[in-house]
């Protein structure tokens, strides 16, 4: 085992930040008892990451500790500590944000309550356009059950402590993975095809989807991303929110977001797309992470203050 210690910019609240791992498969990614468990591979290798706060929101401190069932490397250390960084998004200076929603009383409300709270990132843009396929017209919740049969079935195992973990499957497996392997974790054909056909394009140096990182702007990544059989609007946003944590990206097609608006703002009426989308313009280039702000809310049990939603 290798440990370190990362140094988030405050304020940074661990416990608020990996809150939505906590109904996650263990054996995968989850947060538990005040320790996030995640396995990344790094150079084929697959590693468990164990992360806990040892500091305070204003003083934050991760210590990490890194596990396998072969040697780690100092280079495999730094790239697991890269992802962790990444995924708790450690070095975002909150305070743009904060200022930016100060004069909307329920953003301005709930940004006190949630003082701290990061959006997650995934480790990889790969991860974030894999999921959001799967996510596409279903429940959440039975999007992650058909994400974790996937992983388990075609993730790269670690056996720790009489334990099997399994790490997100490498755009190789998926493009060889069988279309009745996809339609046994739930999938169906298109989805399945969807998948298969861009980890291929992947695996054959085709297509970088990392690349859309050094994009200049959300929009010239939403156009090219859309070009990719299977992909659309809303699941190029949720990508490019997830994936390359970009705060203008808003999904204003997901019903769960239009729902959130609607329960936190006066009204109390369904909305559509464009409502939203025309709605969260008052947030500006952070109506990613405003709208993020009101689903942790909405999962935590969170309400601003009545004078706020008047």
């Amino acid at each position: 085992m290798v440990s370190s210690s990362l140094y988030p910019v405050p304020p940074f609240d661990f416990a608020l930040s990996a809150a939505i791992f906590s109904s996650g498969d263990p054996h995968i990614r989850a947060f538990r008892e005040d320790i996030f468990r995640q396995v990344l591979v790094v150079d084929t290798i697959p590693l468990l990451v164990e992360a806990r706060s040892r500091g305070t929101t204003d003083k934050p401190v991760l210590s990490v500790a890194i596990r396998s069932d072969r040697r780690v490397g100092p280079d495999q250390k730094k790239t697991a500590l890269d992802r962790v960084s990444t995924i708790f998004s450690i070095t975002d200076d909150p305070a743009p944000f904060y200022l930016a929603v100060a004069d909307d009383p329920v953003l301005a409300d709930l940004t006190t309550q949630l003082r701290g709270l990061r959006a997650p990132v995934t480790p990889s843009v790969f991860e974030a356009l894999t999921d959001s396929i799967i996510e596409q017209q279903i429940s959440l919740t039975a999007a992650r059950s058909i994400e974790n049969r996937l992983i388990r079935k075609t993730g790269q195992p670690l056996q720790l402590d009489g334990e099997v973990y399994f790490g997100y499957p490498e755009p190789a497996v998926l493009a060889m993975t069988s279309a009745s392997t996809y339609r046994a974790c739930g999938l169906t054909v298109r989805k399945g095809e969807y998948i298969r056909d861009i980890s291929l394009r992947i695996a054959e140096g085709k297509l970088d989807v990392e690349a859309y990182h050094a994009y200049p702007d959300t929009e010239s990544v939403m156009q090219e991303m859309m070009q990719l059989r299977g992909i659309g609007r809303w699941t190029a946003e949720m990508t490019i929110l997830r994936g390359l944590h970009r705060p203008d990206a808003f999904p204003a097609d997901d019903v769960g977001i239009r729902r959130l608006i609607s329960k936190f703002y006066p009204g109390d009426r369904k909305i559509s797309s464009a409502d939203a989308r025309s709605f969260a313009e008052r947030w500006g280039v952070w109506k990613g992470f405003a709208a993020y702000y009101l689903e942790v809310a909405d999962i935590l049990g969170i309400r601003p203050a009545t004078g706020a939603m008047r």
